[in-house]
């Protein structure tokens, strides 16, 4: 008898699973699917002539142009491409510069008070010294997108190094861990989770900046696009660059989050036992 109601019930426990999984992102789909409906039977409905915002039968016909003539692919394609270099060099020296200040006070009482400033610096104001020192190609591009990647992850990474437990730190030397050891079993894990959360941030901020990158003289991109757009006053255009970004921005920060996943599954939180259930 117990043999044939327990593999049932477990049977039952994988299909809420498996549409638990299914229901989430649908869940998230509620509120953009609803705004984007409501505003097309508006439109259609007579109470806007729909000129300025378009509806979304016709930004998804501006879509499905730009994709027939590859404009689409190419302009994601090289916005991707330039997101890709300034993540990977902001992610590098942000996580290089936060994990050195986090450990030592001196270098941190040396490096930070200039970063902070640094980091107050709007984001535009260096636009200029970058075309003047990089040139208007690809490399001020890059860079300037590097910069806003930089700040929160050397935030996030020092923040993290800094508030790692004492007591956690204490035990491992009381087993006498190498620093390797200390490391890898102590304050990796520690920082991880507040890392994961800057790597998010600064892909965040990396999308932003690229957009002001590429309204410095540049060729192709999405922000290409929104130029263009609003030079020639194609509204459809604009809204359909910035659904583009939405989209693929959304896209690259799930593919961050689903790679860190497996090396949180340790976690004993509110947060990952409300998703679960």
């Amino acid at each position: 008898m117990t043999t044939t109601v327990e593999p049932a019930a477990a049977g039952q426990s994988e299909r809420k699973s498996g549409l638990a999984r299914f229901a989430r992102p649908v869940l998230g789909l509620i509120v953009p699917v609803g705004l984007a409906l409501g505003w097309e039977l508006a439109v259609r409905a007579g109470l806007s002539n729909g000129r300025l915002v378009p509806p979304p039968s016709v930004i998804f016909n501006t879509f499905a142009e730009l994709a027939r003539t590859g404009e689409l692919q190419r302009h994601a394609a090289a916005t991707l491409a330039r997101v890709a270099a300034g993540f990977g060099i902001g992610v590098a020296v942000g996580t290089l510069l936060g994990a050195i200040t986090g450990y030592s006070l001196f270098l941190r009482r040396l490096l930070d008070p200039t970063l902070q400033a640094l980091r107050a610096i709007p984001s535009i104001a260096w636009i200029p010294l970058f075309i003047l020192w990089l040139g208007i190609f690809e490399t001020s591009k890059v860079v300037l997108i590097a910069v806003g990647v930089f700040f929160p992850v050397y935030l996030g990474v020092m923040g993290a190094v800094m508030s790692v437990d004492r007591k956690i730190v204490e035990v491992g030397r009381a087993f006498r861990l190498s620093g390797t050891a200390m490391v890898r079993r102590i304050l990796l894990p520690a920082v991880l989770p507040a890392y994961v959360i800057a790597l998010r941030s600064g892909l965040g901020l990396g999308w932003m900046f690229v957009v002001a990158a590429e309204f410095m003289g540049a060729s192709e991109g999405l922000g290409y696009l929104l130029v263009d757009g609003q030079q020639l006053g194609k509204p459809a255009q604009i809204v359909a660059a910035i659904v583009a970004f939405a989209v693929i921005g959304k896209t690259t920060d799930w593919i961050v989050a689903a790679a860190a996943a497996p090396f949180l599954r340790w976690e004993d939180r509110f947060g990952a036992r409300s998703e679960e259930t």
